[in-house]
């Protein structure tokens, strides 16, 4: 597509462009532009990150989504901050097959108290112990407990927008959208890359998830996860409908013609496509989540690493 090559010349798609074509190419040409736009600016490489399940449950918040939630029966497990030397040991195996990334996430509005400190611990350990990137995912934080996480070795920090500002509360109401971008911005102002991105599925519009590709445009995200909805059993959603294959790939897409430069980052849903994702690797998922965590299942480092293989793509550095 002509729009894919002027992209790779420099041009920048804008909110009040004429964006019809988005939706209404038919998928294969879609994607072949986006095919070309990944290959440009991140070649064959494919950037895998894993996280652990740092802390679980009896979350404050509302989020209709959310497993975690403790107003929502979904029979999680529930558990305070895991011990160092239990974290250490998933990142140290996850290291050694090869995984790009390392991130500790944990449940609740924000980490405070005893369980932050005891993860400004074991960032210092994994630090020490192993040459991995680290990530945090801790809600919504301070800024002093962002340049924390920095200074003990935290390189990146995760922090969903979710959905579109419109749509936002519709999903949750005991924070807002604003609560989010100044965490963000925060975590910029500390030194910190910022991986963010959403869940779509959960009832928004086409119009809402291009939305939310022009605002992680606008804030300078450099990783975009996408998730797929898993309409977990007591939640709020349990009921609704899946999305079609077409639906996620073209979405996948949009993010990669409106975020060209960025990591699109493939995480929870990917049991939901027939190839386990392989069509959205090779044309605009530069990144993904991979591992056994949260809602990923059926998908493991192993499998990834294979099928990566399989596709002519490596997660080494060239």
């Amino acid at each position: 597509m002509d729009i894919a090559r002027e992209i790779i010349d420099g041009k920048r798609l804008q909110p009040d462009d004429d964006l019809n074509f988005l939706l209404t190419t038919p998928l294969e040409k879609l994607q072949a532009g986006a095919s070309l736009i990944q290959e440009n600016f991140f070649g064959k490489h494919i950037d895998l990150c894993t996280i652990v399940n740092g802390k679980s449950g009896r979350c404050s918040e509302n989020c209709k989504y959310c497993a975690q939630a403790a107003r929502h029966h979904t029979g999680i497990a529930e558990y305070d901050f895991l011990p160092s030397e239990k974290i250490l040991a998933v990142a140290l195996a996850n290291k050694k097959v090869g995984v790009n990334r390392f991130a500790i996430v944990t449940s609740g509005r924000a980490l405070d108290g005893k369980n932050f400190e005891r993860a400004i611990d074991t960032y210092k350990i994994l630090r020490a112990e192993l040459k991995i990137d680290l990530c945090a995912s801790h809600g919504i934080l301070t800024g002093e407990q962002l340049k924390r996480l920095r200074a003990a070795g935290v390189k990146r920090y995760h922090h969903n927008l979710e959905t579109s500002r419109r749509f936002f509360p519709q999903i949750c109401t005991s924070h807002t959208y604003d609560d989010r971008i100044r965490t963000i911005k925060l975590a910029q102002a500390a030194g910190l890359e910022v991986c963010s991105g959403g869940i779509i599925g959960m009832g928004e519009t086409w119009q809402d998830r291009i939305d939310l590709a022009f605002e992680v445009a606008a804030l300078g995200i450099d990783s975009i996860p996408i998730n797929i909805l898993d309409a977990i059993k007591g939640t709020p959603l349990e009921n609704l409908p899946r999305l079609t294959t077409e639906e996620i790939l073209r979405t996948v897409a949009i993010f990669r013609y409106i975020n060209p430069t960025a990591n699109v980052r493939f995480a929870a849903g990917r049991k939901f496509l027939p190839d386990g994702g392989a069509s959205a690797f090779l044309h605009g998922a530069s990144a993904a989540i991979t591992g056994n965590m949260l809602t990923t299942s059926n998908i493991n480092i192993q499998s990834d690493l294979k099928l990566l293989a399989q596709l002519g793509l490596t997660n080494r550095e060239e």
